[in-house]
């Protein structure tokens, strides 16, 4: 199956990971994840400050090497919501609970350009030690870690 999954990644984050392991579970032995990752110029639409593009490529590239899957993968990069999503030929979409309207969008677009609409898959988003989301803004913030460890 080739499974199409995007963010910014900035720092690579527990809800993160939970969304890449379910883009390889969905992908299967012999799929293909395609990763967006979102260049500099659209992650710095971000309200707090993001790393280079080559340096959360290179970060989110070690962790997938480590990482124990069989399906392949590739990071292209994300200029917009959409990216290659709109003209693609993959089958599913994994998407969290805040960026699923991009997701429902998406499919919305692709009907208007004729393409086959692509599933939608959604996973919760990782709770941190006090019950709200891990999110990069908190890291940023110093409030959690990268696992959703209280800082304060």
């Amino acid at each position: 199956m080739k499974v199409m999954v995007g963010g910014t990644f900035d720092p690579l984050h527990d809800g993160h990971k939970k969304l890449l392991g379910r883009s390889f579970e969905l992908a299967g032995p012999g799929g293909l994840v395609i990763i967006g990752l979102t260049t500099d110029t659209f992650a710095g639409r971000k309200t707090h400050p993001v790393r280079p593009y080559r340096d959360r490529k290179r970060d989110l590239e070690e962790y997938l090497a480590s990482s124990d899957s069989a399906a392949d993968w590739y990071i292209e990069p994300l200029a917009d919501r959409f990216g290659s999503a709109l003209e693609a030929d993959f089958d599913a979409l994994v998407v969290s609970e805040e960026t699923l309207p991009i997701g429902v969008e998406i499919n919305r677009l692709r009907r208007e350009k004729n393409k086959k609409k692509v599933d939608i898959h959604q996973i919760t988003c990782v709770l941190a030690e006090d019950g709200r989301w891990i999110s990069s803004t908190r890291i940023h913030r110093g409030e959690i870690d990268a696992h959703g460890h209280l800082m304060r």
